[in-house]
Formats: C-alpha cells, structure tokens, sequence
C-alpha cells in the first residue's frame, strides 16, 4: 500500500469516492504499526462525520439466507432513497491469514449499485481483529454518507458478541424445517437480539416458519418474564419473495425509536466507546508482547514446546510475560 495522507484520505472518504473508501478500510485493516499510526490520524479526522446512521449488526445460524436477506433488503432501501454500507465479518484462516470473502457474489444487486459499498472484514485471529477492523469501517462507511451500515457475521458464535457491541440494533435471522430449531441457536445469542425473524417463510416453508415463530416467541417469553419487559418482536420473512421484509425492518426503526425514547441510544453508544477502547489496548498490547524482541527471539522455540508438551500452555504464558516485562525495563 502505497504511502498515505490521512487528512487528505479522510478528506476524499467524506467526498464520497469509492475508490478512497476501499483504501482507507483496506488501512484500518493493516496490522503494520506505521498503518495503524496513520488508521488511527484517520479516523480521529472521520469522526465528526460519523454517527448519523443507523447501525444495524445481522447474525444468523449457517443456512438462514443471511446474505441474500441483506441484499434484497438493502436494494429495498436504496430504492427508498438510503445509501447503504455493509460490513461482513468474514472468518479468516489461521493457517494464511486468508478469508472466505463469499459474500459478495451472494449481494450481486447491492455489490452493482453506487448506492451500496459492500466490503468483507476479516476477522483476524482474535476478538480484538472483529472490535477494532470492523468498527473502523464502520465509521469510514458512515462518513462516507452511508446512512445504513449494516454488519453480517458467519454463523452463530463469539464474533456475535463483538458485533453486538458496536451497533444499535441486533437482528437475529433463523429458519425452520432444520430439527429443533430452538437447540441450534444459543441462549446467549438470543438474549443479544433485538428482533428475530424466521426467514424462508414461504411456498411449503410459510407454516413452518410461523410454528417457528411461535415457539421462539414463547421461548422469549420464559427467557424474559414480566409486563414490563421489552421482548424482542419475532416476525416472519422470505428474502425470495420479499414478504415480510418492510415489517421487519420497522421493527429494526420501531427498536431504534425505543432506544431514543428512553434516552438509552447514546447511553448504548457512549458505552460502545468505552468497549472500543478496551477492545483497542488489549489488540495493542498483544501485539506489543508478540513483537518485543526477546519474545520474537523465543517464540518459536516456545510454541514448538506446548505442542510438543514439553511445556504446559500456562508456564510458557508465563514466560512470554516475564520477557516481555524484562525487555520493558531494558528500555530501547
């Protein structure tokens, strides 16, 4: 990549160009500490543009049409006048650092319009990768006039969480017809969902889903009892035939408009800042362990060990910590 000016970057990004939009998330990505130097002038430049859309993270178990969901949806609301930026977190290969990136041949319409920057965001080998790529994309998308970011992930898995963190609204996308459907989807991921709906509901599949529906619905009846409770809405939808879809993206707004009612939308944000924060020292202070030089120097040698269990997991932590430590007294 060649050498950069964020101010200039930035100043192309809220410009709109495309081209510029893709080398500043292409930066946010790099792990280099030059380009994280320039990611991070970048960003703090992008900030006063960003915040004004709507943040919506999609997750779903393997087979739920989550792609297709999000390419006929966001056709329909760049028909509608939106300008509408996705994100798909993408699992990457802890062999090559390569990911699937599948997605785009999956968003054929949204990957064509000048209406839609669909961009892959691979994950990286931790949390940190999700929290902080995908975020600084996020803002770089929003900045760039997008008023509706949506973030896919794949599958159901620690990922969600990450994502839950950094948008507004989570939508939960199943199917029914796969067995019980109930045991494929975690409890913990349907408590972070703000609204669920069954997609494929229709021709022979329009019964089935609606029996899932409802046992998803009383199932969140259990899961959060009381009066008072908000519950998510589940709703049914067919991404084929588009039935459904307008409803359940009122219920995305409708949660929206709740969380800014009660005054908890810059509450979610505002501590959304603070996870980031976090998310950014513990991905810095990885890095820093993994590059100091005695640990670079022992490194191999030390994996080589664990998986040979000649060193158990914990004692060889427990050495890369005192070398790091050692190096930081040391001093440069």
């Amino acid at each position: 990549m060649r050498q950069v000016d964020p101010a200039d970057l930035a100043a192309c990004v809220v410009a709109h160009s495309r081209a510029d939009i893709a080398r500043a998330i292409t930066l946010v990505e790099s792990s280099r500490a030059d380009h994280r130097a320039q990611a991070s002038e970048l960003i703090t430049a992008l900030t006063p543009h960003t915040g004004g859309s709507v943040r919506v993270g999609i997750t779903g178990v393997p087979g739920a049409g989550k792609s297709t969901f999000i390419n006929t949806m966001g056709t329909r609301l760049i028909e509608r006048g939106h300008r509408v930026g996705v994100v798909a977190v993408d699992p990457s290969s802890r062999r090559t650092g390569g990911s699937i990136l599948g997605d785009r041949t999956r968003m054929a319409d949204l990957t064509a319009s000048e209406a839609a920057f669909v961009r892959p965001s691979p994950s990286g080998r931790h949390l940190g990768g999700v929290a902080r790529a995908t975020r600084e994309s996020m803002l770089i998308l929003e900045a760039a006039g997008f008023d509706v970011i949506i973030v896919e992930t794949v599958g159901v898995g620690q990922n969600e969480i990450a994502v839950s963190e950094m948008v507004d609204t989570f939508l939960l996308l199943t199917l029914a017809g796969a067995g019980d459907q109930l045991q494929g989807i975690k409890r913990g991921i349907l408590e972070l969902a703000d609204v669920i709906a069954v997609n494929k509901a229709d021709g022979d599949g329009e019964g089935r889903a609606r029996v899932a529906a409802r046992d998803l619905a009383a199932a969140m009846r259990l899961m959060l009892p009381g009066k008072d409770v908000r519950r998510p809405p589940v709703l049914t939808c067919s991404a084929q035939t588009h039935i459904g879809l307008d409803e359940v993206w009122q219920a995305v707004l409708d949660h929206r408009a709740h969380l800014e009612a009660e005054g908890s939308l810059a509450a979610r944000r505002a501590q959304q800042q603070q996870d980031w924060m976090w998310a950014m020292v513990d991905a810095h202070l990885e890095d820093a362990v993994r590059h100091t030089p005695s640990v670079r120097t022992h490194r191999d040698q030390l994996e080589a060990a664990v998986r040979a269990g000649e060193l158990s997991a914990v004692e060889a932590a427990d050495r890369i910590l005192a070398m790091y430590a050692a190096d930081l007294r040391a001093g440069p």
